[in-house]
């Protein structure tokens, strides 16, 4: 069972096919770490992106400055080659896996809280978002609050804004001009509520299948950042993407409980200040992407539009009421998350 301290790590490597890796690691008695020499660990990374992502970039960066502030050396495995979102928390909840990126919105089944960040419009614009995620207590409470499960988080990574874009002609500037049309979201409750509350059909789809639903005129359009005009074709159908930027979910980056209490204080130290040049590498990175996509997408005819969000806003008040009436935490967090909008 991956939910169990039992499986070790050359057992884990080579049931995940990376045998040759586990050969030349040799296991301590430390936890889940490997050794490398007298006094260095060795750790594993995973996320589900590919090595030119800007979550690789941003973990590579981690590496490298942890391992030049401390003994640490770490491997890193990209495309989703230890398992998906749910797989990769259970092996770092079993200190078989070190460290993991994973999404927001996959860690609230351990604290619900985690819910928050996929709020729409819980962040009213860019500035408010960065300015939380760096700076609020809350967001630190949140990230330590599973510490006791087998893990929690040490930093995050900006995936973007989420906004609608569609096969019609023309920008979405309210709850009006949404009804009727089929959009496609994430297979999550929030998500279903939050295109309701927005004047659209919510239709569950997966990241797979949207770009034939597209294109066969199942669904009308969908609702994510700009790189997937480009990267996963959406421009080729849909010539339209407004910024209704009602979402911006982070990416999380997570560590095994077990591992963290086997480093010594210097090598917590390197860690955190690798993430903190990590983000900060991966941020560079994002928005060169972000842009890159963006002018492909116009050479591909999409038009962009700006527009005013108060419609949206109001219409999906009624979901962030629900999170803070869940408990007192919940509407303490979105208190202080409220706190960093600018006047």
């Amino acid at each position: 069972m991956i939910g169990t301290r039992r499986i070790t790590r050359r057992s884990f490597l080579a049931a995940a096919g990376l045998a040759a890796v586990g050969a030349s690691l040799s296991l301590t008695g430390c936890s889940g770490s490997v050794s490398n020499g007298p006094s260095s660990k060795h750790l594993l990374v995973a996320h589900g992106h590919s090595e030119v992502h800007p979550v690789n970039v941003g973990l590579k960066k981690m590496a490298e400055v942890a391992s030049a502030e401390s003994d640490l050396t770490f491997s890193i495995y990209p495309n989703g080659q230890l398992g998906d979102n749910a797989a990769m928390i259970q092996l770092v909840k079993a200190g078989v896996l070190d460290i993991a990126k994973v999404s927001a919105s996959s860690m609230e089944q351990f604290n619900s809280a985690y819910a928050i960040f996929s709020m729409p419009y819980v962040f009213e614009s860019t500035e408010q978002y960065f300015a939380v995620m760096n700076q609020s207590e809350a967001v630190q409470e949140i990230f330590k609050s599973t510490y006791d499960q087998g893990f929690f988080a040490i930093g995050w990574f900006d995936s973007g804004s989420r906004s609608i874009y569609t096969t019609k002609d023309g920008p979405c500037e309210g709850p009006a001009d949404l009804k009727g049309l089929k959009i496609r979201t994430q297979d999550s409750p929030t998500s279903i509520a939050m295109i309701r509350a927005m004047g659209g059909s919510a239709t569950p789809m997966s990241g797979g299948e949207t770009y034939t639903g597209l294109q066969q005129g199942i669904i009308d359009g969908a609702e994510n950042n700009e790189t997937v005009l480009v990267q996963d074709g959406h421009g080729e159908v849909c010539k339209s993407y407004t910024y209704t930027q009602h979402q911006m979910v982070p990416d999380i980056v997570i560590i095994s409980t077990e591992t963290w209490e086997s480093l010594d204080e210097a090598e917590q130290s390197a860690i955190v200040n690798g993430m903190t040049q990590g983000n900060e590498a991966h941020e560079v990175v994002w928005q060169d992407l972000v842009q890159e996509n963006i002018d492909g997408a116009k050479e591909m005819g999409v038009q962009f539009y700006t527009i005013d969000k108060t419609a949206f806003i109001e219409a999906t008040q009624s979901l962030r009421d629900e999170f803070c009436a869940k408990s007192a935490d919940n509407a303490r967090y979105y208190e202080d998350f409220l706190s960093y909008v600018q006047a």
